[in-house]
């Protein structure tokens, strides 16, 4: 069995993009601690004497940290040979994983700072912390950078991010950028930035992350965009209260393929300007494909009030599901509620001996089965095992439904037969499947036979 669409790109190139990429993102830290540290001996007393406080210390914290606010970007710039190394899946959650060092480098960076110049002038500590965080050049942007940072921080928290709107959160992560730019300019007036090559490399980190985010996530989808325009053809209800939009015009050109996502931003008097990230929920033809969207947001709703002909710009395609290639004889697609979407265009696509693929789908009640019918048929033409599992979660960490008496991995061994020798794909809410990929890894799944696409933001 194969993915319809193409060959992609091999696995031995994936590796190869992963490697290099690893190799510069470990290259730029080695350079910023020598621009710190300036010679291994201030490095080794650092070591020996970690506790000692030296200005060294606070430079290399602040460094480290605008070098990891960089590789945080570029992990979300959306660049597609990334993209297929590693999946979508994957480069966010280092984005996260990398901005929560940076943010916690900054904090000891401005605290070593700060504590260094009241012990230069302890009868004076107020007006030591004014000059350094106000006065002294290009200070009063860091600092405002450095609180535009912080916001973006607080924001991202999992608790914040369920208060707030997609599109508010996203306008306010937005914010980073800036306090990035209004941060630069205090680090290269420093005396450790005299050095023509230190100025230089600096700037070309920055200006290589911005060029690459502007080309990737600016100048590409809009030339795509306007080189041969989409628009809606149709707007359907689904189950559950989803809603499918399907778009037809120059579809052929954006190369994607089943089970990718782009960046959606239809036209019109008002959200235009605001890109949401939705699977294809069916496998796209030259001319026409489709998404599917659950749940009663601001961007479903968008999307209800549609009308044929309202033009369409994208972002994209992104995703990792599609460049994944057979390990084993068998291909388990597993999905919750509205994750089956990505799954249900992989579906369309595959070409497969009957008995090959199994589809099981996690939902509330059998009335919340997106595509049911699709699936069905597909099932029966293509001898297409189903599975599903409804009804409420039976632990808030489970991925079960009430009911069930198995463990986690017991059920997952007696639901599919053939685990251990299948290729495993998962789409749904992060818990869900941290659920799943703890059961799978138990019961003797290896790493490398599980992909897995997060459906959150």
């Amino acid at each position: 069995m194969q993915l319809v669409g193409g060959p992609g790109p091999s696995r031995r190139t994936d590796a190869a993009v992963a490697s290099v990429a690893l190799a510069v993102a470990a290259l730029t830290l080695v350079v910023t601690t020598h621009v710190a540290f300036r010679s291994g001996n201030d490095l080794l007393l650092i070591l020996r004497h970690p506790l000692t406080l030296q200005a060294s210390q606070a430079l290399w914290t602040g460094l480290a940290s605008a070098n990891l606010m960089i590789l945080q970007v570029v992990c979300l710039a959306r660049l597609p040979w990334l993209e297929r190394a590693w999946g979508r899946g994957r480069l966010t959650r280092w984005h996260r994983w990398l901005g929560f060092w940076s943010f916690w480098l900054m904090v000891v960076h401005v605290g070593l700072f700060a504590l260094q110049r009241v012990l230069r002038r302890p009868g004076r500590a107020g007006q030591a912390l004014t000059d350094v965080f106000l006065r002294e050049p290009w200070m009063l942007w860091a600092t405002i950078g450095t609180v535009l940072i912080v916001l973006v921080v607080l924001t991202s928290l999992a608790v914040a991010r369920a208060r707030l709107r997609y599109e508010t959160w996203h306008l306010l992560h937005l914010w980073a950028y800036v306090g990035m730019a209004a941060a630069l300019p205090h680090m290269l007036v420093a005396s450790d930035f005299h050095t023509p090559w230190v100025t230089a490399y600096w700037w070309g980190l920055y200006l290589g992350a911005l060029g690459l985010v502007v080309a990737f996530r600016v100048v590409l989808p809009t030339w795509r965009s306007w080189r041969e325009p989409l628009r809606v053809l149709q707007v359907e209800e689904e189950a559950a209260g989803a809603v499918s939009v399907v778009v037809g015009g120059g579809v052929r050109r954006l190369g994607a393929r089943p089970g990718q996502f782009l960046v959606w931003r239809f036209l019109g008097p008002r959200g235009w300007s605001r890109g949401h990230p939705y699977s294809l929920s069916d496998a796209p033809t030259d001319t026409r494909t489709r998404i599917t969207v659950g749940g009663s947001g601001d961007g479903a709703l968008r999307l209800r009030s549609l009308t044929p002909g309202a033009r369409v710009l994208v972002e994209g395609p992104y995703g990792g599901l599609p460049t994944t290639r057979r390990r084993h004889p068998h291909l388990v697609l597993m999905a919750a509620g509205v994750g089956i979407t990505p799954l249900r265009s992989l579906l369309g696509a595959l070409e497969a001996a009957p008995g090959e693929v199994t589809v099981l789908h996690r939902v509330r009640d059998d009335g919340d089965r997106l595509f049911a019918e699709e699936i069905d048929e597909l099932a029966t033409r293509h001898g297409v095992r189903v599975v599903v599992l409804a009804g409420p979660r039976r632990a808030p960490f489970s991925w079960l439904p009430a009911g069930v008496e198995d463990t986690e991995t017991e059920a997952l061994q007696r639901l599919l037969p053939d685990l251990l020798a299948s290729d495993l794909l998962l789409c749904g809410p992060p818990g869900w499947s941290d659920a799943v990929e703890h059961a799978a890894r138990l019961a003797g799944v290896r790493r490398r036979d599980l992909h897995r696409e997060d459906f959150a933001w």
